[in-house]
Order: structure tokens, then C-alpha cells, then sequence
């Protein structure tokens, strides 16, 4: 084989592979701008801003990421982050002693099933059971509601990861692409500066000192 010829293979190869990878690329890319756009958008449209730092509470202030976003209104996967484990969620502890609503399920079925006996055997008590059970239904509502708007922005801060992590892929498609456009530049002009006759791994001539050797041993 030629060397020119192994040349052109290199450079055109190489050139065709950072079309591909760039185009890779670029359809990375294009998906990371949507889930982008699409966080932002759809958190915009909750209205959701952070408390201002003179605002916050001793607890709230404990947390950096609150103090780090404090006024500001809530666009992205991180605020989405932090809005849901440091605001929501420490809210949350304090309804019922750090209870869940699945804890309270059990409890409050309990409770009504004490109700319901109690109004039927008319006892005395009905007025205090039904006061604890208001107030743990109140709560496991509250849970609820707490429980699901957090579920929905950790949630849209995992959607948000994979932007984070695409953008990460089309960088290095980027840097791929770059890579091999200049290894078929190298390989194309070498190949245009080297003569056609140039094999690609030139062999020694042997034949006049293999005769040279005949002669001697003859001799």
C-alpha cells in the first residue's frame, strides 16, 4: 500500500467520523436546551419564590442553598433542590413530630374506628376523640399536600440532572469532533505533500548482498 493512499483513508475516515460525533453532538445538545427550557417553564409558571433573608426563620437560615437563593423566584433544577428538602421538607418534620402521611394512615383509621364506637355507645369521650381526630386528619392532609409538591420538584430536579449530564456528553462529542476534524487535516494534507511513489513501509533491498554472501561462499 501507498503511503498517500493510507493517508487519504486516514483523513477521510477521520473527517467522516467527526461528522458523525459532531452530529451527536449537536442532537445532544439540542435535547439539553429542551429539558432546560422546559424545567425553566415550567417552574415559572408555579410562582414560587424564596422567602427574602430577613424573612427566613433561624432554622431556614441554617441552610445555605436558602440564604443562597433567598428573594430570588424558583427557574431551576437546584432551587428545585433545595426549595423541596431545605423549605417543604423542614416544614414537614414539624407537622406531626417528623411523622409522614403513611405513618399517620394507621392512627387516624384507628381514631375513626374509636369515633364511630364511641358515638354509638354514646359515651362522654366522643367530643375529645373527635377533636384528636380532626386535628391528625388535618395534619395528614397537610402532609399530603407538602409530601406531593415536594415529590413533584424533586422530581423536576431529577429531569433537570439529565440536562446537567447531556451537556456534559455534548461537550465531549464537542471535543471529539474537534479532535478527529484536525487528524483528518493532518492526514490529507500529508497526503497531498507526499509523492505517489512512496510506499507505506518501504522493504530493505537484500537481493545485491544475498549475491555478494553466494559469492563468497563459492569462493
Amino acid at each position: 500500500m501507498k503511503r498517500r493512499t493510507l493517508d487519504l483513508i486516514i483523513g477521510v475516515g477521520c473527517g467522516l467520523l467527526a461528522v458523525l460525533v459532531l452530529t451527536i453532538g449537536l442532537i445532544v445538545h439540542s435535547n439539553v436546551s429542551f429539558a432546560n427550557d422546559y424545567v425553566r417553564d415550567q417552574l415559572s409558571e408555579q410562582h414560587i419564590s424564596f422567602l427574602p433573608v430577613d424573612e427566613l426563620t433561624d432554622e431556614e437560615a441554617a441552610s445555605d442553598c436558602l440564604v443562597a437563593f433567598a428573594g430570588q423566584s424558583l427557574t431551576s433544577g437546584r432551587q428545585a433542590e433545595c426549595f423541596a428538602n431545605e423549605f417543604i421538607g423542614l416544614h414537614l418534620k414539624s407537622i406531626a413530630d417528623g411523622a409522614t402521611y403513611a405513618d399517620l394512615g394507621q392512627p387516624q383509621m384507628d381514631l375513626q374506628d374509636r369515633v364511630d364506637a364511641a358515638k354509638e355507645a354514646n359515651d362522654p369521650d366522643v367530643e375529645a376523640l373527635q377533636a384528636q381526630l380532626d386535628k391528625i386528619t388535618e395534619q395528614r392532609d397537610t402532609l399530603f399536600e407538602g409530601e406531593t409538591s415536594r415529590g413533584l420538584l424533586l422530581t423536576t430536579f431529577g429531569f433537570s440532572q439529565f440536562a446537567d449530564k447531556g451537556a456534559g456528553v455534548a461537550t465531549a462529542a464537542y471535543i471529539a469532533a474537534a479532535l478527529l476534524a484536525l487528524l483528518s487535516a493532518a492526514g490529507l494534507i500529508h497526503a497531498l505533500v507526499t509523492p505517489r511513489s512512496v510506499p507505506f513501509a518501504p522493504t530493505e533491498d537484500t537481493t545485491d548482498e544475498a549475491d555478494a554472501n553466494e559469492d563468497q561462499t563459492k569462493s
